[in-house]
């Protein structure tokens, strides 16, 4: 039997557009949280006196291990109960954890305190995924999970603008202290002013009251065509992301001379703004054109990644900042393409009573590859490259792993070709 709330109730309009604020909220926070340590990687490392492979396992492989990794049971007991407090108490847990980081003595210290923040951000994701799904019908879909994805580009805004000023002000330690301790107000905004949705209430139809567990949903995603090139995809595009974001402010420490501050207030603003853009532009564009060919629900994600390359060039090879960061703002406007698309079409997808544990399968592929390997793989290359090119071994590491936007293009365009049929298979079922 479902735990008590865990079916959830109707919500109206108001209602709706409260509960996506308030996640998007918790989204924002959860990525100051997790990258506030991006702008903090150079003082860090000097500190504790580590190498680049020992920092990219600090930023990514020891956050995502766990986070990914318990994100699997905790979708399944969000797809049996009340999705709201698991959602309130993962905010708690890291918010806490991130504020410990503060206090840490050493590398391995921190790197524990890194570990508990994966930890309680892997109750946050799943649930809102399946959540939004609920709320928002299929034809809004794409647009309200791109609407959600802001809170990655806000909180990569924030992280990077708070982490900078109070690290040059005060040091790196309590750039984690001022990020965690108001997360634990927000815990209690999210527990005690939002509902939780009835499951099913935006497709019109009722979950049933069987549960279906995690092999099932790995069956399902594995058999869809689409959905297959749709993680594979997204995996290929985090990788990337993931790293150029653990790295990208060591770069221009390195081969532009910038404090932190400094990078801070560049790569803030504006990638928080371009972020919110392209996540919007995309998530608009996919659903109008969807609504005559569904295909471009991922076919947009193709193009952009494509349209990226050769801004990635003039971002990364010019010693001119300027130059560097004209190209900078289109091109994080073009990485945010690909959320709503990706959370729209899973969610659509998988049955209602599957819906946490889809995205939680989603989320553990492209976070245990993606971030858990993607700022690892920077590491090492530049650490490779060191004895040839010096300071700038950074700069060429994170040019070779940023082709890999290509691939993920590629199994963007081929889940394209496979989305309408099973689109067509899948709104001819009443799935649950």
């Amino acid at each position: 039997m479902a735990h008590a709330g865990a079916q959830g109730e109707p919500i109206d309009a108001s209602s709706r557009r409260y509960t996506l604020f308030l996640l998007v909220v918790v989204y924002t926070s959860s990525f100051i949280d997790r990258s506030i340590i991006n702008i903090l990687v150079q003082p860090i490392k000097e500190e504790f006196g580590v190498s680049d492979t020992a920092m990219g396992f600090l930023t990514g492989f020891s956050f995502a291990i766990f986070y990914a990794g318990l994100g699997l049971p905790v979708a399944m007991l969000a797809d049996r109960s009340n999705r709201r407090n698991i959602i309130a108490w993962a905010i708690a847990i890291w918010s806490g954890m991130t504020a410990l980081c503060g206090a840490a003595q050493n590398f391995w210290q921190l790197a524990a305190a890194r570990i508990g923040v994966g930890i309680g951000e892997a109750g946050a994701g799943p649930p809102s995924h399946s959540m939004i799904a609920d709320m928002y019908p299929l034809r809004e879909r794409t647009s309200a999970m791109a609407i959600y994805s802001w809170g990655i580009h806000i909180g990569l805004m924030f992280g990077a603008l708070i982490g900078g000023m109070v690290e040059d002000a005060y040091g790196w330690r309590a750039a984690f202290l001022v990020v965690g301790i108001p997360g634990l107000v927000l815990a209690l905004l999210v527990r005690f002013t939002i509902r939780e949705p009835a499951r099913g209430m935006a497709d019109t139809v009722h979950a049933a009251p069987d549960k279906q567990g995690l092999a099932d949903a790995f069956v399902h995603l594995w058999r869809i065509r689409s959905l297959r090139h749709t993680i594979a995809g997204c995996t290929l595009v985090a990788f990337v992301g993931y790293g150029i974001s653990a790295w990208g402010a060591a770069f221009l420490m390195r081969s532009h001379g910038l404090t932190g501050k400094e990078v801070g207030l560049l790569m803030g603003p504006a990638g928080g703004l371009m972020g919110i853009i392209g996540a919007i532009v995309a998530g608009r564009l996919a659903d109008r054109l969807s609504e005559k060919d569904p295909r471009w629900t991922p076919w947009v994600v193709s193009v952009s990644k494509v349209a990226a390359i050769p801004l990635v060039f003039l971002f990364y090879l010019p010693d001119n900042l300027w130059i560097a960061m004209l190209a900078f703002i289109p091109m994080i406007a073009l990485a945010a393409t690909y959320q709503g698309s990706t959370f729209a079409m899973v969610q659509t997808l998988s049955p209602l009573r599957m819906r946490a544990q889809a995205s939680a399968i989603l989320l553990f592929v492209i976070n245990l590859i993606g971030l858990g390997l993607g700022p690892v793989a920077v590491g090492i290359i530049s650490d490779l490259l060191l004895p040839y090119y010096g300071t700038d071994s950074l700069r060429y590491s994170l040019l070779i792993v940023s082709m890999l936007g290509l691939w993920g293009a590629w199994h963007y365009y081929l889940a394209g070709r496979h989305y309408r049929e099973d689109l067509e298979i899948s709104q001819g079922k009443v799935m649950a």
